[in-house]
């Protein structure tokens, strides 16, 4: 028959796993600087993006969401599976096309939808944030306005709105990695090297 293990013990333990967050915060910051670089139209869709967003911005986040599950952090879990996830689908909407005979590539109505419900979707989560850190909610907000900017960008076929998205996912992007080497730097200086704005995101 299965014990439950004393609930101080879990804890205990629990305090002695690394923090993932950092891992997944920079998968995401650094794919997402690089494609919202070729949304400002600086270079274009190739295989590098793809590469980040398959590997870096895909599994690293997946593999961190699934070590937030070992913290017991339903937030991390949901917030790095989700958008790894994300990322390894946005690489099947181009990729998949070209591999697959009869499947299509989405229109801008339909890219608009899925960029719209991704957007949803991270505004629900950044009112979560609210009880974390300053950082981590300005992360969430500002992708709650990209995905929503890129969604409006397809839906009324403006170049221009995708352009000013494209340089608004850079500033998101960049703040994702300040926040990651924020975890990174204060945890291993034990004291506040890159403020936050509250408490870190284990």
């Amino acid at each position: 028959m299965f014990i439950q293990p004393p609930r101080d013990k879990f804890m205990a333990e629990k305090e002695l796993l690394a923090n993932p967050a950092p891992l997944g915060l920079m998968g995401f910051g650094m794919t997402t600087v690089l494609l919202n670089i070729h949304n400002a139209g600086f270079f274009a869709l190739g295989s590098m993006i793809l590469a980040m967003g398959l590997f870096y911005g895909g599994l690293a986040q997946i593999i961190a969401g699934i070590l937030e599950y070992r913290k017991g952090n339903t937030f991390g879990v949901t917030a790095f599976c989700s958008y790894g996830l994300f990322w390894l689908s946005f690489v099947g909407l181009v990729v998949l096309p070209n591999l697959i005979p009869g499947v299509t590539a989405p229109g801008l109505q339909a890219k608009g939808a899925y960029l719209f419900m991704w957007g949803l979707f991270t505004f629900m989560m950044f009112i979560s944030t609210l009880k974390k850190n300053k950082a981590l909610q300005f992360v969430f907000l500002s992708l709650t306005i990209l995905f929503w900017l890129l969604a409006l960008g397809d839906f009324t076929n403006n170049a221009t709105i995708t352009t000013i998205a494209g340089y608004e996912g850079i500033i998101c992007g960049l703040s994702a990695i300040y926040l990651a080497m924020a975890e990174v730097m204060n945890e291993t200086y034990g004291k506040v090297i890159l403020p936050i704005g509250g408490p870190t995101i284990k």
